[in-house]
């Protein structure tokens, strides 16, 4: 079977830890904050509801399937209950399982997010597993890449070289680890990637830059080998740059204040990503993108508000008149 879109990325189980007895103290500039609650005493929580199968990769899969692509997701999990609850939870979304790998007496990954107001603090613990490319009978036409362990830089060095050899697109969304081992460590994963995603701050650390400009950071990243280059500034919109042409796109309007932020993100690089496999225009992508992310937000957890091609071409027919991308 040749895939339209496989995953590749660690998976998890979020339980979300909604609390109100907290407080966040911030820097003057509203950096660097900081969520406290009383040290030593006994913490009331509000509810607790748990998510299997996600993380930056299992996300995308499901959006890419729920937009209609034949997508599968390539990771790892432990012979444990979690690991069969992720299991189970992808082949329920119709993501295809054939290249999860699971490890004998091995845990699967369990993260903790503290949920305060729409922002959540994830307490995270990745267990190490042996990486390998899966054998594809077809190579897939896209590979989707993002957060892995930090005893996987070799690995990356097969990804690239098997999208090199086989024509596969690549779109890479660094994780945490990847971002922090810079870009002359991933440099040939940079060189291949047909599709990049970060936002402005991430673009600047990569770059090791304190440019704010977001011209200078798109060809910044450009620069680095990715032919289209897609930077996120929150509330602010997206921008794209191909080498020729820059976007702007400003975000979807909220239809009511958002419950949990946590896949925002990924809602929008994965569906950017499925617009490209779906042989939608740049333009067209820069439209779809928000829209899931904005439903996203609306629910906990990173998957539950995730979108059909005909629910984000029904909310496209509601945009208002200034929802349009526009180049700069």
């Amino acid at each position: 079977m040749r895939y339209d879109f496989v995953s590749i990325g660690d998976i998890t189980t979020d339980a979300f830890i909604h609390i109100k007895d907290a407080r966040v103290n911030c820097d003057i500039d509203d950096k660097n904050c900081l969520l406290c609650v009383r040290f030593g005493d006994k913490i009331p929580y509000e509810s607790v509801t748990v998510v299997p199968a996600v993380g930056n990769s299992p996300n995308a899969a499901v959006s890419a399937h729920r937009l209609g692509l034949n997508a599968a997701l390539a990771s790892n999990l432990g012979d444990d209950r979690n690991g069969s609850d992720c299991l189970n939870a992808l082949k329920h979304e119709g993501v295809s399982t054939e290249y999860v790998t699971v490890h004998e007496g091995k845990e699967t990954n369990y993260h903790y997010v503290l949920r305060y107001e729409a922002e959540r603090t994830i307490l995270v613990k990745h267990h190490e597993y042996e990486y390998a490319l899966p054998r594809f009978q077809e190579p897939p036409t896209w590979l989707y890449l993002s957060s892995l362990g930090e005893n996987s830089l070799p690995f990356h060095d097969d990804i690239a070289a098997y999208v090199k050899e086989s024509g596969t697109k690549l779109a890479f969304q660094p994780g945490t680890f990847q971002m922090k081992q810079g870009k002359e460590a991933l440099k040939e994963i940079y060189e291949v990637s047909e599709l990049f995603f970060c936002n402005k701050e991430e673009a600047g650390r990569i770059l090791k830059t304190e440019a704010s400009d977001i011209k200078a950071l798109l060809e910044g990243m450009h620069d680095l080998g990715p032919k289209i280059v897609v930077i996120t500034e929150g509330p602010d919109g997206a921008n794209t740059y191909d080498g020729k042409e820059f976007w702007h796109m400003p975000m979807y309007p909220d239809p009511a204040p958002p419950i949990d932020r946590t896949g925002a993100g990924d809602a929008f690089a994965s569906t950017f990503s499925a617009c490209l496999g779906l042989s939608l225009s740049i333009p067209e992508a820069l439209k779809w993108a928000p829209i899931n992310s904005m439903s996203v937000v609306q629910h906990i957890g990173a998957q539950k508000g995730l979108l059909s091609r005909e629910e984000i071409e029904e909310w496209l027919r509601k945009a208002p008149a200034e929802y349009e991308p526009v180049r700069f």
